[in-house]
């Protein structure tokens, strides 16, 4: 498997990301169904994360022992990942045009029975976050190199076995694990504030003793530079809030609780392509 330092490469993030902006609305149109918000407000850090390097992993050869692991444990965003796997290699793009259909392998979350190349079942929320420091302390034990990496919600964070989880990752010192935040600001319900505010989100996290910074998360230098620093720090977990936008690229569904799980019909997907489309 190519090392991190090899596999590193200069893209144009912005062009990749219109890309898969543009997929996951197709994909979710063609299904009917599904999480549009959520999926467009992770979608740039997923590209960056992937394409920048900072996940070492080969679609020609998923289990290798040594790969980094990525827990999606907001798993109803799946088609954001979905998107990026497929572009990579891991499978069929077009099987991306079978989400959520009878008998396919891509499920509304994601499903690791039917896809073993994913690192866990997700979508019951608050649950990733354990997931993933029950990996980082398995490679600890086993002295392995491999990192993880899991991206929570912030509705989801309001779960409280996410804190118990934020709680053991420091006592074990778990520093080959990232936490990231997509901090969108739209939840099920409503606006995040309003549910059960977070703030201080970042004081918070750094009182369980992580190390951690607060990012745009549509800003690719930010999510690179984030990443780039993360990588470095050791004897302490890693945290990363993305200060993102629900929604992000499709101006009517930004911030819009509506958006958060309802698929677009088809007159109005054709209106979100060409707007991303047209976008810088």
């Amino acid at each position: 498997m190519p090392s991190t330092a090899e596999k590193r490469a200069t893209h144009d993030y912005a062009a990749l990301a219109k890309d898969f902006r543009v997929q996951i609305i197709k994909m979710l149109t063609e299904a009917g169904s599904g999480h549009p918000g959520g999926s467009l407000s992770a979608i740039d850090f997923l590209t960056v994360l992937y394409y920048g390097g900072y996940l070492k992993h080969d679609p020609k050869n998923p289990q290798a022992p040594d790969r980094d692991r990525f827990i999606m444990s907001k798993g109803h965003c799946v088609p954001a990942l979905y998107t990026v796997l497929a572009n990579l290699g891991f499978m069929p793009k077009e099987e991306l045009m079978t989400l959520r259909k009878f008998g396919s392998r891509l499920q509304g979350h994601p499903d690791k029975r039917r896809l073993p190349f994913l690192e866990a079942n997700t979508g019951s929320l608050g649950q990733g976050l354990s997931i993933a420091v029950g990996l980082a302390l398995g490679a600890k034990l086993d002295k392995a190199s491999w990192q993880v990496v899991c991206m929570t919600g912030d509705g989801e964070i309001q779960e409280g076995q996410i804190w118990e989880a934020a709680m053991s990752a420091p006592k074990f010192a778990l520093d080959n694990l990232t936490w990231v935040v997509d901090f969108n600001q739209v939840q099920q319900e409503g606006k995040t504030k309003q549910q059960m505010d977070l703030e201080p989100l970042k004081a918070k996290i750094e009182a369980f003793n992580w190390n951690v910074q607060e990012i745009d998360g549509h800003d690719y230098a930010a999510i690179d530079g984030a990443l780039k620093k993360a990588a470095s720090v050791s004897g302490k977990p890693k945290a990363i809030i993305l200060r993102s936008i629900k929604g992000k690229g499709v101006s009517w569904m930004e911030l819009q609780t509506a958006w958060h799980g309802k698929s677009p019909k088809k007159d109005e997907a054709e209106k979100a392509i060409a707007e991303i489309l047209g976008g810088k």
